[in-house]
């Protein structure tokens, strides 16, 4: 059975590594089981967030994420689980470190809105989808990890705000709108509620944790970004936002040397 789930969490970082590359290497700098903890994880987001996309009929991709649904209530329920590369380790994790059902399945409920054209109807339905998923995940992760899951909940809510603006250009180019309020002035407002409640939470969490420290790392670039979006939300629209691959990783590397995130 350790085999078993060993190879699944080779698999999961693969599939890590090619669907979340961002992920990946920042998971890359923790250790142990803590790193495989992250790896199962961010497969479970991978596989969940590519399900709205890998088909152009919703009915198939509510199956989809049913079909996740149904997984999670299996771990949670104690009794068989089906046979999967995620959701076999997953259900280890859960077991071993007691995560949230609520929080999984805010990941994949979340994930309904991707299947459809509508956007968001309010900034509260916007507030929500990005912390079920931001928030969500970087709370199982951390709280994997040991660390203090609600804080980092709030932590992953407001640094999603800077994967979304990054996101938008792509969003848009496959007749999605996600933002509420796509002028520059709602922008920049989006993003200042982002980094205020960001840095709320760091001073929330004091001192995580080495293998808290390494979860966190997974947003390693969004404060820069919703700073950027602060000074300059005409960024958005144009692509602007970001910084060079080369650059991420060695702030990576840089923040990964000192213990910061």
């Amino acid at each position: 059975m350790q085999s078993e789930i060993s190879q699944d969490i080779a698999q999961c970082a693969q599939t890590v590594r090619t669907g979340d590359p961002d992920r990946f290497l920042s998971a890359m700098t923790a250790s142990g089981e803590t790193r495989d903890a992250l790896m199962v994880l961010y497969a479970f987001n991978v596989e969940v967030s590519r399900a709205p996309w890998v088909t152009a009929e919703p009915m198939i991709a509510e199956m989809r994420l049913q079909w996740w649904f149904d997984a999670i209530e299996e771990i949670f329920e104690g009794g068989a689980v089906r046979r999967h590369q995620v959701v076999t380790p997953l259900a280890e994790l859960v077991r071993r470190t007691g995560l949230r059902r609520d929080w999984l399945h805010g990941i994949v409920g979340a994930r309904q809105w991707d299947i459809y054209k509508e956007p968001h109807a309010d900034g509260d339905a916007l507030d929500g989808y990005l912390s079920a998923t931001g928030g969500g995940l970087m709370g199982l992760a951390v709280a994997s990890c040991g660390g203090d899951g609600d804080a980092a909940y709030e932590y992953g809510a407001g640094c999603a705000v800077a994967r979304l603006l990054l996101a938008v250009p792509a969003l848009e180019q496959a007749a999605r709108y996600p933002l509420v309020d796509g002028t520059t002035t709602g922008i920049k407002t989006l993003a200042e509620a982002g980094l205020a409640r960001a840095e709320a939470a760091r001073r929330m969490m004091g001192k995580p944790s080495k293998g808290a420290r390494a979860a966190l790392r997974a947003d390693w670039v969004a404060r820069g970004i919703l700073k950027q979006a602060v000074r300059d939300p005409a960024l958005v629209a144009a692509g602007g936002l970001g910084m060079s691959d080369a650059g991420k990783k060695l702030r990576l590397i840089w923040m990964s040397a000192l213990g910061r995130y």
